[in-house]
């Protein structure tokens, strides 16, 4: 496997910060993902990975696609809330979720959302966006996979955290080959 570039744009890296400062301040941590294998994996990619980075509470929500519809909706905004969150991530999904973003910041939830897929003509109003086809993406591949994304995100996370002192090198989780 080649790891295109270890960096995310400068645009999303505003995600690292809020991912970073939610960690320090043990912040409950509720990843929201589509119900396909993308979805599924980019979701066990998501909580695995900030676990192994330090993130005590860490849950997910897997919405059913014919109960609760496709995307961040505003109902699941709610249920994430009442499981006691205070960052939504969303995994493969969330770049079209405009009205599921609105609700969940309504609500006072800081909203990460993670997706690769092509953004409608609104972008979500979400605390940071990290989609590498979004407008004005510089991200080398535009066909990477949610689970894609996810995993440049630990990886850029990881970086934070070094950079902030959490661990050195020698002491970070291993995430890449």
């Amino acid at each position: 496997m080649k790891i295109i570039a270890r960096d995310i744009p400068p645009r999303a890296a505003w995600a690292l910060r809020l991912l970073a400062d939610a960690m320090a301040q043990n912040q409950r941590l509720v990843i929201v993902a589509d119900y396909d294998c993308d979805g599924a994996t980019a979701c066990a990619v998501g909580v695995r990975g900030l676990r192994m980075l330090g993130a005590q509470q860490v849950d997910y929500l897997v919405p059913d696609r014919v109960t609760d519809g496709y995307g961040l909706t505003p109902s699941i905004a709610r249920r994430v809330k009442e499981r006691g969150a205070d960052v939504l991530i969303t995994v493969d999904n969330g770049i079209a979720s405009v009205d599921g973003v609105a609700e969940a910041k309504a609500l006072g939830l800081t909203v990460v959302v993670t997706d690769h897929h092509l953004p409608g003509p609104a972008l979500p109003a979400a605390d940071a966006i990290v989609n590498p086809n979004q407008p004005g993406c510089t991200f080398e591949s535009k066909s990477m996979a949610g689970v894609g994304v996810m995993f440049y995100v630990l990886l850029a996370l990881r970086a934070e955290l070094r950079a902030r002192g959490v661990f050195d090198a020698a002491t970070q989780p291993k995430l890449d080959p």
